[in-house]
């Protein structure tokens, strides 16, 4: 592994030199991130907040594929959470939109590089043109064996737990599960996310420390990063450094740690 640290300020460091210091045995398998800051960064520029958005979707294509090329085992993109609904119905509109485009037009670049895509949340809950893009897309890259491309849609990790009792009470019921033997990998298989392991990682743009209804028991153990791009500006560089950061850190899940043992 490479040990050199980033002494140098600001982003001098080219992407050459950062995919450089990347250690490919000490990859996060599983990237969550929470992509905030598209209105900010629109209002910043005078521009509407749609422009916002469509260009936080550049950085979500840009991302996507930077992941892969990594070597990331999957990303899980928080894209509309169970309380946007609350925005005004014109740039809940343009989300829904920039939805499908990104689908359409990234699907046969997700078959190139190997991606599958599948959507996380009450997906019975959005409009019915974007559920048919939804099934299509996760049905045409069901059998690819790279990137796992998890996109939070309709999403709340509240409502997730919820959805998870109901289907454990609903399973006790039937005598299909013996609730006295109900533990964490049990409760976890009723989750949207059963059989992705946990994030290793989760990275919040914009500064804001607060992790916003998302994957809240999945993220129990894992390296937060918090940083101040906005969305719209964070792309490879960002992701690069902050992948970099967390093979710096050592996980501990509760114990002492090597360090701490060896003292």
């Amino acid at each position: 592994m490479i040990k050199r640290r980033l002494k140098k300020a600001g982003n001098e460091f080219s992407k050459k030199e950062l995919r450089a210091m990347i250690d490919s045995q000490n990859l996060p398998r599983h990237i969550a991130v929470i992509m905030d800051g598209n209105g900010r960064w629109a209002k910043k520029r005078m521009l509407p907040r749609v422009a916002g958005h469509r260009i936080g979707l550049e950085s979500a294509i840009k991302i996507v594929r930077v992941a892969s090329n990594l070597g990331v085992q999957v990303l899980t993109l928080y894209a509309f959470s169970a309380e946007n609904w609350r925005r005004p119905p014109e740039e809940v509109g343009e989300l829904m939109k920039l939805l499908v485009e990104y689908l359409r037009r990234e699907l046969l670049d997700m078959q190139k590089n190997n991606v599958r895509f599948q959507a996380i949340g009450r997906i019975s809950g959005l409009p019915g043109w974007v559920q048919e893009e939804i099934r299509w897309s996760t049905d045409q890259t069901k059998d690819n064996t790279g990137l796992l491309l998890n996109v939070a849609l309709n999403y709340g990790s509240r409502l997730e737990i919820i959805d998870a009792v109901k289907g454990i009470v609903s399973d006790a019921q039937d005598n299909k599960i013996d609730i006295d033997n109900l533990d964490e990998e049990t409760f976890s298989d009723y989750l949207y996310t059963k059989d992705v392991p946990d994030p290793d990682m989760l990275i919040r743009t914009s500064g804001e420390m607060r992790i916003s209804n998302f994957l809240l028991w999945q993220l129990a153990y894992s390296e937060l990063f918090i940083v101040p791009t906005l969305w719209p500006d964070f792309r490879e560089k960002e992701l690069l450094q902050a992948v970099i950061e967390y093979q710096k850190r050592e996980r501990r899940f509760g114990t002492i740690g090597k360090i701490a043992q060896s003292k």
